[in-house]
């Protein structure tokens, strides 16, 4: 058995894949983080890893969003300098090819990166943006880049980064996110932002229906433009809502393992991504934070298929679900749905055999 299902994960980190919901500071390489710690006397561990890893990765904490946010807390005061900033986000796109991302949308907040030196937002974007640009020449990964806003800072702050988003729409931006605690602090003041962000051709992407109800789903939509949800697990709750997303076509960023840690859902068995993909909402998998919940996109796949048993069949319409979902301009997009469904495998093999599910292993 232990074999088979080392047999099954090889077979699943070899499959081409798709991330559209991954954040930067979240994915940032522990060993890279312990020698910023020791090189600027950072006020945590030092001595190992293992001393440094419940700061910033989740290790025995509640599952609570509370929690954990925490660790952006933290990881906010490692951005130190340009230099390390550009290191932190090109080994976040190698360790996303190594897992055979190809496709990879990767999100920000400039404010946080910014924050404790501070950095001019416009800066510490076009830093990142350069980083990008030298890890796709590197590696066989394409990158776009969403810049994230959060609902607590100050509304002068988010138009200052949303402007500098604008500005750079099509020059390694490709959306605009809105993150942060739904629960206790509205989208709607937000909508401005939104309408220009959809006037100037970035996709748009919201965190809502995860932490808060469907109705969160629905804001996103008609108030702020949301061509995607971000989580989005709570929207069938409501029988509305969910025709809502169906007429729209609106795709959802599912993240299994962060959903478990935040509490979203308290057990893994009874994710709501098997009823959206019976009810047939446009659902994707990806890995949200992999460095604060230690997990790969493989990872996340073999859950799907393993502990939620969806069969491979319908993990591959999720990936497709994802090229169909890209901000990207029409004929990119099209290109990006024909080279998964040529690279993409009909069955995959376990065992030396040909199977169209695995869920029964």
């Amino acid at each position: 058995m232990r074999e088979k299902q080392e047999q099954t994960v090889a077979e699943l980190k070899s499959l081409p894949k798709i991330d559209l919901h991954r954040h930067l500071e979240g994915s940032l390489r522990l060993e890279t983080l312990l020698e910023i710690a020791r090189k600027y006397h950072l006020n945590v561990p030092t001595q190992d890893l293992e001393a440094l890893r419940p700061f910033v990765q989740v290790t025995n904490d509640p599952p609570t969003h509370e929690a954990f946010l925490r660790k952006f807390e933290v990881l906010r005061h490692f951005y130190r300098s340009p230099e390390m900033i550009q290191r932190l986000v090109y080994e976040a796109i190698a360790d996303a090819a190594a897992d055979n991302v190809k496709y990879l949308e990767l999100r920000f907040s400039p404010q946080a990166l910014s924050r404790v030196r501070g950095f001019a937002l416009a800066d510490t974007t076009d830093w990142v943006i350069e980083a990008v640009r030298k890890a796709e020449a590197d590696l066989d990964i394409q990158v776009g880049l969403i810049v994230t806003l959060v609902r607590h800072d100050p509304l002068p702050q988010a138009r200052q980064v949303a402007e500098i988003a604008f500005e750079r729409s099509g020059k390694g931006i490709v959306g605009l996110d809105l993150a942060g605690d739904e629960v206790k602090f509205p989208s709607r003041p937000f909508t401005p932002l939104f309408k220009e962000a959809k006037e100037v051709g970035l996709g748009i992407t919201v965190h809502a229906g995860e932490w808060a109800s469907a109705f969160g789903v629905r804001e996103a939509i008609l108030d702020l433009f949301a061509n995607r949800i971000g989580h989005g697990v709570r929207t069938l709750e409501n029988s509305e809502i969910l025709q809502l997303v169906r007429e729209r076509q609106t795709a959802f960023e599912v993240c299994l393992t962060s959903n478990l840690q935040t509490g979203v859902v308290h057990e893994m068995d009874h994710h709501p991504l098997v009823d959206m993909l019976d009810v047939g909402l446009l659902a994707t998998v990806n890995t949200d934070d992999p460095s604060i919940s230690n997990c790969t996109l493989t990872n996340e796949y073999e859950i799907a298929l393993r502990q939620l048993k969806i069969g491979y069949p319908v993990l591959r319409q999720t990936i497709m679900n994802a090229a169909n979902s890209a901000f990207l301009p029409f004929d990119e997009r099209q290109a990006l749905l024909q080279k998964f469904d040529d690279l993409l495998p009909l069955v995959l093999p376990v065992d030396g055999r040909s199977q169209a599910s695995v869920s029964a292993i």
